[in-house]
């Protein structure tokens, strides 16, 4: 298949598939899997999670688990919610491709990035994060298990909590049979150490959590809004990905993503700002106008909340 044949391809494939949805059912029922990999763009696969919180239904795959096929081995992008998760992806790449999986990238340090770590680590898998995903990770590991096991019951047998054998501070190169891969923390954003992998011959960023597509982003507490417009604005932009696959929703384009990522930051810190001006407390700062938004799935569960939280941060700014 050729380069221009397989990105034809792919694009079919995702005008012709239903968008992800809370409200769509299971869209691989025989696997672990909410569904099943798609080749984004040749040798780059990704298995969509559901646009909704995790639940025993969709066995906490609600983010994207991607992987690189190269002559010299597989990189795969998160460890996954679980060790059955885990391996219900590494089923799928047997399918595909007789080469071994030789690094696992863990986008951040929640759960669903690295629960499943301990799947891999007992392949004999290294496994790489940024050095404040794994801080993040390990002060919170037993509660963040105790969170999965709740929701997963029966599913969550055999994971254990494990921390990545490799670590990083900027970046981490890599060459693995001919594909160069930039893996990078491009600075504050959505998680402490939100690593994106960035395939610079392709085109191809898979960013992480930095980009949201078709459901609402959810602001944590702590969480620096206008350090991630930034970090977005003078990261993300100058790179211009032409295919990108991020942390939640289908891969699509920068300007998708900027869209739902960038825009509604922007948007709601004018909103709230010019409610602060205007003398706005808490209370009322949870109902500034979204409705630009009601689209998204988890907007219900997410746009009150986030705009508090925005409120809380710009208050003192």
């Amino acid at each position: 298949m050729t380069r221009l044949t397989g990105i034809a391809t792919a694009l079919s494939v995702f005008a012709t598939m239903v968008f992800a949805s809370e409200d769509i059912p299971d869209q691989y029922p025989q696997s672990e899997l909410y569904s099943k990999p798609v080749e984004v763009i040749p040798h780059v696969f990704s298995a969509i999670g559901a646009t909704a919180p995790p639940t025993y239904e969709n066995s906490g795959h609600n983010n994207n688990l991607s992987f690189v096929v190269t002559s010299e081995g597989v990189v795969v992008v998160n460890g996954g919610a679980s060790v059955r998760l885990a391996k219900a992806l590494h089923d799928e790449i047997k399918q595909i491709t007789d080469q071994p999986v030789v690094l696992v990238v863990n986008e951040n340090g929640q759960g669903h990035a690295m629960l499943g770590n301990a799947y891999w680590m007992d392949q004999g898998v290294d496994i790489l994060a940024h050095v404040d995903a794994i801080e993040a990770f390990t002060s919170e590991a037993d509660f963040i298990l105790q969170g999965m096991e709740r929701y997963n019951r029966d599913k969550a047998e055999g994971t254990r909590t494990v921390v990545p054998n490799l670590s990083f501070t900027d970046t981490y190169d890599l060459e693995l049979g001919g594909v160069k891969f930039e893996i990078m923390h491009l600075g504050s954003a959505h998680d402490p150490g939100d690593t994106q992998v960035w395939i610079p011959q392709w085109g191809m960023m898979i960013a992480g959590d930095i980009a949201f597509h078709e459901r609402m982003l959810p602001i944590f507490e702590g969480i620096c809004t206008s350090c991630w417009i930034e970090t977005w604005e003078n990261g993300l932009e100058p790179l211009a990905p032409t295919y990108l696959i991020p942390g939640h929703g289908h891969p699509t384009n920068l300007a998708q993503v900027r869209r739902f990522t960038r825009d509604y930051l922007v948007d709601l810190r004018t909103k709230i700002g010019a409610h602060i001006e205007d003398g706005g407390d808490l209370s009322t700062a949870y109902y500034v106008d979204q409705e630009r938004w009601k689209t998204l799935d988890t907007f219900e569960e997410l746009a009150t909340k986030n705009a508090g939280r925005v409120f809380e941060e710009m208050e003192w700014e």
